[in-house]
């Protein structure tokens, strides 16, 4: 059974960076996402990368200051996030899909994992 884990969460200063991981056991699905929840808000996608070509796709809030990318070799996801910003807060979700075809919305995505906390400071 596919188990995804993320890991790499913490407390940071604005303007900082932090890197989430997304270790995934089971079969390899085709498409991957982060999507974060921030207190009161709705679950919001943030970035995907499909699995096989590498293709990626973010949010306008994080373009220029976030990074998703793949590890094959390692079954690992990865979010590379730099200049934090307070609005950033958040519990970060990874997601996975058996479809690889570019999907924004939560309701596309098969598996998930339990989220890891990032909170940025002003």
């Amino acid at each position: 059974q596919v188990q995804l884990v993320e890991s790499g969460g913490g407390l940071v200063q604005a303007g900082g960076s932090l890197r989430l991981s997304c270790a995934h056991s089971g079969r390899t699905l085709s498409r991957y996402a982060w999507f974060r929840q921030a207190p009161g808000k709705g679950r919001e996608f943030v970035a995907t990368v499909s699995w096989s070509g590498g293709r990626t796709d973010y949010a306008d809030s994080v373009k220029a200051r976030f990074t998703i990318s793949r590890d094959n070799a390692k079954n690992t996801v990865y979010l590379q996030m730099n200049s934090l910003k307070p609005e950033d807060t958040a519990v970060y979700y990874c997601a996975a899909s058996t479809d690889f075809s570019l999907s924004y919305s939560i309701s596309d995505y098969n598996y998930w994992g339990q989220g890891t906390q990032v909170t940025v400071s002003s």
